[in-house]
């Protein structure tokens, strides 16, 4: 029997794959850097054959490092990126470039769609509509209409991989159900396409693919694909997720109640609901649907949240930086709300609920104000930011008792973050190490669809390691309400600014063009 499955991730930064026993343990792992293509501000791009070459390159060096033979696997799963979107032609080669979630040209298309649609989007497909799916369907038809018209079906990036590794046409391509909320163009609860939704926009129905569960088997492995990654053919492949679907899955998300922190680049709280109950009213948590068919992650983020806490370390803390560990130490004993000093986290924007032109800052700052201030400032920001989120689940939510919190990546090593989270939220936080759980979770998710696994939640319980606890003290949470408040206030206050910055900015650039 073969006794090997691939988790492929297609990430922002790479491609990581990974070979795993029948235990669900890690053998070999693989990395190729990704090469983003931005000519200029606000527009990213990656070919579509790097990606595929990607997957073929990290597969051959699973094989090579291990030593495993390729007619040993049974299985492979892919994950990837989640909010951009690219197109097919009907033999399934790309009609255009993958349009990453970064690239924000689709903008104007964003403010019609809310305009003409805002609520009604929210309330089927789930989620609000930003820099995702719909927008940029829009932009390629409107800016790019002979692309658009080439373009046989639109299609996630580990769904075109999949593709070309097993030869389907446009016909058979597929979208799994994860990505759904951020379409703006389905009927989620339904797992179909909203012809309302479709016909307001007039997108052609027939361009958008069918909609399948990420443990079905879509193909199996051609004789081309196989001499260029070392597999053989006819080996089968999953249609795989969403890279945030696959995270939590891989994080043991099963149980309705749990709350997740990835504490990673992207600050995302995220928890397991089993009913579908769009948040139509504040318009920050999207609902995403678990890979486990019946369950769903709402969820919000802060794009650079991880990342405001390494540019603090990088740009703020001296020549050489100052470590995580010595920042750490000046920001603890520092009083909770930072002695009245805030940060908003913002840099490129707030994305749940949509604030496009709110930027970083600093307010309240004091003679008084130490580096270790401004450290732990930074930190309660992401806090705050996740209190409010805990807020609004709730409202949706209230016969569930969110009560205590995972969290991983790399912000989980920080005992004081972790404190502050705690604190700040009223829930316990515990650390588990949970190793690189996406591509766990394809990983099982290929082994579940071909029968090599009959149970998905004991093989990712049994690599979870709980590593440290934080108990919420209930005296620090009541003070930090009264700073969670202020937080939410101080963006209130510094919007109508940054409203006014961007769009007198905006104007004097178009006088000088």
């Amino acid at each position: 029997m073969n006794s090997y499955v691939i988790g492929i991730d297609i990430g922002t930064q790479g491609t990581k794959a990974a070979l795993f026993n029948e235990d669900m343990e890690m053998i070999a792992t693989a990395f190729e850097a990704s090469k983003l293509i931005s000519p200029k501000p606000g527009t990213v791009w990656q070919e579509p054959d790097d990606l595929y070459a990607s997957c073929a390159a990290t597969i051959r060096e699973l094989l090579d490092k291990s030593g495993v033979a390729a007619k040993d696997v049974a299985a492979v799963g892919i994950d990837g990126q989640m909010a951009g979107i690219m197109g097919i032609d009907e033999s399934g080669e790309a009609s255009t470039y993958y349009d990453s979630w970064l690239d924000t040209r689709c903008g104007k298309y964003m403010e019609e769609m809310r305009s003409r649609a805002g609520k009604r989007i929210i309330e089927l497909s789930g989620g609000p509509a930003t820099y995702v799916h719909g927008p940029k369907i829009l932009w390629w038809k409107n800016e790019h209409p002979e692309a658009y018209e080439k373009t046989a079906r639109f299609v996630m990036p580990q769904a075109y991989v999949v593709g070309r590794m097993t030869g389907l046409s446009a016909s058979e391509a597929y979208f799994d159900y994860t990505h759904l909320h951020f379409s703006c163009l389905a009927d989620n609860a339904g797992k179909r396409w909203s012809d309302e939704l479709l016909e307001t926009f007039d997108i052609d129905k027939s361009k958008m693919p069918r909609i399948v569960s990420p443990f079905e088997v879509v193909g199996r492995v051609t004789k081309d694909f196989a001499a260029i990654s070392g597999l053989i053919e006819g080996i089968p492949v999953v249609a795989g997720c969403g890279d945030t679907a696959a995270s939590t899955f891989g994080s043991g998300m099963f149980d309705r109640g749990q709350i997740l922190d990835c504490a990673g680049t992207a600050s995302v709280l995220c928890s397991v609901v089993d009913s579908f109950v769009p948040d139509i009213e504040n318009e920050t948590l999207t609902m995403m649907r678990s890979p486990v068919d019946g369950l769903f992650l709402p969820l919000a983020y802060i794009s650079g949240g991880g990342m405001c806490v390494r540019w603090f370390r990088d740009t703020l803390s001296g020549k050489p930086a100052a470590s995580y560990d010595v920042l750490e130490k000046e920001a603890g004993p520092v009083e909770p709300g930072s002695e009245g000093l805030y940060f908003i986290p913002h840099f490129s924007g707030r994305v749940l609920p949509s604030n496009t032109d709110l930027k970083g800052s600093w307010l309240g700052l004091d003679f008084k104000h130490t580096r270790g201030h401004m450290y732990r400032a930074v930190m309660e920001s992401i806090a705050y930011e996740y209190k409010f989120y805990l807020s609004v689940l709730r409202s949706l939510y209230p016969d569930d008792d969110f009560r205590s919190m995972v969290t991983i990546g790399g912000g989980a090593k920080s005992a004081l973050f972790s404190q502050i989270k705690a604190d700040v939220l009223g829930v316990d936080v515990m650390v588990f190490e949970t190793g690189e759980t996406a591509l766990l979770g394809s990983a099982v998710i290929a082994a579940c669809g071909v029968g090599m696994l009959s149970d998905y939640k004991q093989p990712i319980r049994r690599v979870m390691k709980k590593r440290a606890e934080y108990l919420s003290d209930a005296e620090k949470h009541r003070a930090y309400s009264f700073y969670a408040d202020a937080y939410l206030k101080a963006i209130d206050q510094v919007t109508p600014f940054y409203n006014s910055v961007a769009q007198k900015g905006s104007s004097a650039q178009s006088q000088i063009g």
